[in-house]
């Protein structure tokens, strides 16, 4: 199967391939056969009807359309391994010579991984962070454990700050109730100005029975960021009593028997959350380091396909919270302030990352980095975890989707962003270098260099868009100690789609696989 490349321009390559009728034939005899079973004709049973009968009562061209669909992407397939090309994207295929009997000849354009030499990696040099608690940290993780194990007591007091009280609430715009804005039995502490605003001078000097009345912005759902008018019931009034810091509180909470063995066992916990953080930085200061040192042309069709889907995801999640923009920003941490520049922000980490999927997927074919069964069952594990599902059932999903070559492509990457910052030098703000191959997925630190990379593998998550967060160590001293963000996540992408195309004649063959 004779195939020729062109190409079009840094990026985007032209393949002819020419397909004579013999490698044709097994296409061929499956489409008469799917088309005899799926056809009724006066004097054949349905799946015995000859070819010849086919042909003329639905035509030649039919059976080789649909031939020719078959077998186009096992040749468009090995004509991409016969060119070494990479396509970043599905191919627009045209059938451009049929003749019947002799040959079929087709082209493929497609944008492709543009031609680039990796850096020196081993040259690299990062500094992250030094791992450190303050004893604030520790403060605060004591102080939740204290709220936690708090005991309320109902009074019959006015409320006051850091009372627990159950109300009631009812909105009106004019007269008129909204229907939105009520609810009715929700716990509240006074003085947390968690709520609406307004609502911790309202309630505070309020018996059980009693009411106030305050004019508020409304903070969720439906009716988000509207004015009305707010109506308070107080129900109930409960004293907090905090439990003092001492012995019997450590062993009420923990496994241990002092307070100063529960604080030490919260710090490790702290400590080595910190140190996933830490890696993650490191993860991500090497890979900026590396995309900085390589000018990577991306094919514009690529640009224009993965912002347009990244925009819609990001609205879709917004619709879906009830929010704009510009409330989204109100509320977030982002370092932007208005919808201009937060879509620029958008577009920029979208194209780094994209940058981050090429350069990971280069080094990894450059390495010739595989993937173990092993690999694929931690992967497969992980998923379930993540996803609130069985094993059994993320396996099921991947094999309904064809998630296999994406989690291969996931694992790849992964290793390949382990050797990177492995070659690297990494060293914290103290001068100390770092053996982040050493960290486990807990945080803890390996007594022995492990056979595989554990801290700086990441998944795809961490090398296209979002960094996957490992497992914080959970602290004995309280139920479980919520991870911080890791900070290589920043968003999400689609991956480079390196599937074979379901040809048509002169159309641009579509991925029609569903997520």
């Amino acid at each position: 199967m004779p195939s020729t490349l062109e190409k079009l321009s840094t990026n985007r390559v032209k393949l002819t391939i020419e397909m004579p009728f013999d490698e044709l034939k097994p296409s061929l005899d499956k489409a008469y056969k799917d088309i005899a079973t799926q056809v009724n004709v006066p004097g054949f049973r349905k799946g015995k009807v000859p070819a010849p009968v086919i042909d003329q009562r639905f035509g030649r061209g039919v059976v080789l359309q649909e031939a020719i669909n078959d077998a186009l992407p096992t040749a468009y397939g090995k004509a991409i391994e016969e060119n070494t090309v990479v396509p970043l994207g599905q191919p627009e295929i045209e059938v451009t010579k049929l003749e019947d009997g002799e040959v079929v000849e087709f082209t493929a354009e497609v944008d492709v991984r543009p031609d680039f030499d990796l850096p020196d990696v081993s040259a690299i040099s990062v500094e992250v962070p030094a791992v450190e608690v303050p004893d604030e940290d520790v403060d605060e993780r004591v102080e939740t454990l204290r709220q936690r194990f708090a005991t309320n007591t109902e009074v019959e007091r006015a409320a006051a700050k850091d009372d627990l009280v159950t109300i009631d609430l009812a909105g009106t715009r004019d007269g008129e109730a909204l229907e939105d804005a009520t609810a009715s039995g929700v716990t509240y502490k006074v003085g947390s100005e968690g709520m609406l605003e307004g609502l911790d001078e309202a309630v505070t000097g309020l018996k059980a029975g009693e009411s106030a009345e305050f004019h508020s912005t409304l903070v969720g759902g439906p009716l988000r960021g509207q004015d009305a008018d707010i109506k308070v019931t107080v129900t109930k009034v409960c004293e907090q009593e905090l439990p003092a810091v001492d012995d019997d509180f450590a062993q009420l909470v923990s496994q241990f028997d002092t307070v100063d063995e529960m604080r030490a066992d919260l710090r490790t916990a702290l400590e080595n959350m910190a140190r996933l953080d830490q890696a993650a930085d490191a993860r991500d200061k090497v890979l900026e380091e590396v995309i900085s040192k390589i000018d990577i042309e991306l094919p514009t069709s690529l640009i224009d396909s993965e912002l347009e889907a990244r925009r819609q995801q990001v609205n879709q999640q917004l619709a879906q919270a009830g929010m704009t923009v510009e409330e989204y920003l109100e509320d977030s941490e982002e370092e932007v302030d208005n919808a201009d520049d937060f879509w620029a922000e958008i577009e920029k980490r979208s194209l780094d990352a994209l940058k981050a999927q090429i350069v990971l997927d280069k080094m990894a074919d450059d390495d010739e980095i595989g993937v173990e069964q092993n690999e694929l069952t931690e992967l497969l594990f992980r998923k379930a975890q993540q996803n609130g599902t069985s094993p059994e059932e993320e396996a099921q999903h991947m094999m309904q989707h064809n998630h296999l070559p994406d989690w291969m492509q996931e694992i790849r990457r992964g290793k390949a962003l382990a050797a990177m910052v492995g070659a690297a030098t990494v060293t914290d703000s103290k001068g100390n270098a770092l053996e982040l191959d050493r960290i486990q997925p807990d945080g803890t630190i390996a007594d022995e260099q492990p056979e595989k990379e554990t801290a700086a593998e990441g998944s795809a998550e961490e090398a296209d868009n979002e960094a996957t967060e490992a497992p914080a160590e959970e602290p004995k001293a309280e139920e479980k100690a919520p991870a911080k963000k890791s900070a290589a996540k920043k968003t999400t992408t689609k991956k480079n789609s390196t599937k074979k195309p379901a040809a048509k004649k002169k159309t641009a063959a579509k991925d029609d696989k569903s997520e």
